[in-house]
């Protein structure tokens, strides 16, 4: 069986970093590449599953879209 995620991926001064959205927990890829950080991540995703299971997976719903926004709060 197999499951579509959505991935985030983030393009910093020293490389990529890559994470799914609808997994409960923390699963980060990276990479030097955007290609090393998709490949990383789905690596990662992979273990998660096997080692927590498949109820770290959220729901069934499906995810339509995925957003970016920013905001601001004082620090």
């Amino acid at each position: 069986m197999t499951k579509a995620f959505k991935i985030i991926v983030e393009k910093h001064s020293d490389g990529y970093v890559a994470y799914p959205l609808g997994l409960k927990g923390v699963v980060v890829g990276q990479g030097d590449t955007y290609e090393e950080a998709l490949a990383d991540v789905k690596s990662a995703i992979s273990f998660h599953i096997q080692t927590f299971g498949p109820d770290v997976i959220e729901g069934e719903e499906a995810i339509l879209e995925a957003f970016i926004a920013e905001t601001s709060v004082g620090v």
